[in-house]
């Protein structure tokens, strides 16, 4: 294997940018998408915090670790709780000086009630993905979504993606480690990935030891609902089925929120946007893992399965999307959602930037029908849509899996395939 050379991040320029705004840096985000490699970029000095003397010095005198050159990388951070306080009160006796300190750690986190302080005013937070497509080079990026937003719809240009290559990234995910690895052992990391949650990760979340096989039930039926805003007695009653008879609501609950804590699922909330009617809009979040190779490896599927089931590699594709969109949205000031209302018109994602500028987006697997499908339901929604009172939406994207080209329709729309799509 090669030397590993660091690939860069979009959140490389949002990092710098929080140290040149706060005394401190908390990047947090799921194991292995690179949290402790990207923060090592732009540390002048690093502390790993791993049992033994490091750990014990910082429980007893915190003080002292923290001094070495800034940024000062703590990594595993969380091991010694009592740093939180500690590098708050280091920052407030530097005269509040930017850029001090970055903290990274596990997926786990630490226990809220360990610390004295939130934090404000010197802790910035920044979250951190696997890696997108066009992080790992299996897109080129030629459709700027930054242009997109400042009108410039000239997007014609051919697309080296295939439906192949495209269920490939979605069963291996944006996980670094994985990407250096010969695409058949490649794959075997969503399915460790998915071990590592079941026997260890989401009972270490909070502490509360969790059945396995019930575990292994919920991913099953989440990965099977993604991109549906299903409820917790909904997902009790879909693994109902398995062995050990049925499961409480209260229970599915407290499971899934150890697997946000760890950032496997991270739903995507509902958009409200103004109305011309009085439509009623849902506002139920929409379930999503933080990386489709999770709902591969939870499935126990791989790229040729997704090929021969077009249903199951549409709502893995989806979730494939989302995380690409919300690493793109936060790049440009904005955040990612979804839109359903009770008429049931439904638009798979919306970037709405803080300046008021908004892009909808529906996603297909790239058939004529399913972009004409995509297409109606765009139009419908900027139908619907109160321009007197927000601002035109900046475009509409159907947003495919396959295609040769991304162009712009003669009405407008423009059709992207996934790996032409860049910030």
């Amino acid at each position: 294997m090669s030397k590993f050379k660091y690939k860069k991040r979009i959140v490389d320029t949002m990092l710098k940018r929080r140290l040149m705004t706060m005394g401190a840096v908390l990047i947090e985000g799921p194991k292995l998408c690179g949290k402790s490699t990207t923060a090592m970029q732009q540390a002048a000095s690093v502390l790993n915090m791993e049992p033994g003397r490091t750990l014990e010095l910082a429980r007893l005198d915190p003080k002292l670790i923290l001094q070495g050159d800034t940024p000062r990388l703590i990594d595993e951070w969380q091991l010694a709780p009592n740093l939180w306080d500690a590098i708050r009160r280091e920052v407030d006796a530097r005269n509040g000086e930017k850029g001090q300190f970055l903290l990274t750690g596990s997926a786990v986190p630490v226990d809220v009630a360990l610390l004295k302080h939130s934090g404000t005013g010197r802790f910035a937070w920044l979250k951190m993905r696997p890696m997108t497509l066009v992080e790992s080079g299996e897109s080129s990026g030629a459709v700027s979504l930054t242009a997109l937003f400042a009108g410039k719809h000239g997007i014609g240009c051919a697309s080296n993606g295939s439906l192949e290559e495209t269920a490939f990234c979605a069963c291996r995910g944006g996980w670094p480690p994985a990407l250096q690895l010969e695409p058949e052992y490649a794959l075997d990391n969503a399915f460790n990935y998915v071990e590592a949650i079941i026997h260890a990760d989401i009972s270490r979340a909070d502490n509360v030891k969790r059945n396995k096989e019930t575990t292994r039930r919920l991913l099953r039926a989440y990965a099977r609902h993604q991109g549906e805003q299903i409820s917790a007695p909904e997902l009790a009653k879909d693994i109902e089925g398995g062995e050990g008879g049925g499961v409480s609501d209260k229970t599915i609950l407290g499971y899934l929120n150890a697997l946000k804590k760890i950032f496997v699922i991270e739903d995507l909330p509902a958009w409200n946007p103004n109305l011309r009617s009085k439509t009623a809009i849902r506002t139920s979040d929409t379930r999503y893992f933080s990386d489709p190779s999770i709902a591969a490896g939870a499935l126990g599927i791989g790229p040729q399965d997704l090929l021969l089931a077009p249903e199951t590699f549409g709502f893995v594709f989806e979730t494939l999307c989302v995380r690409d969109l919300r690493v793109y949205a936060e790049a440009l000031d904005g955040n990612l959602y979804h839109y359903r209302d009770k008429s049931g018109l439904e638009c798979d994602a919306v970037i709405h930037r803080r300046n008021g500028t908004y892009g909808l987006i529906e996603i297909k697997l790239g058939s004529e029908q399913g972009i004409a499908d995509g297409v109606r339901t765009l139009k419908a929604l900027a139908d619907k849509l109160d321009t007197t009172k927000m601002q035109k939406p900046s475009f509409l994207m159907v947003l495919t899996a396959l295609g040769d080209f991304a162009y712009r329709r003669d009405d407008g729309v423009l059709v992207v395939p996934i790996a032409s799509l860049g910030p």
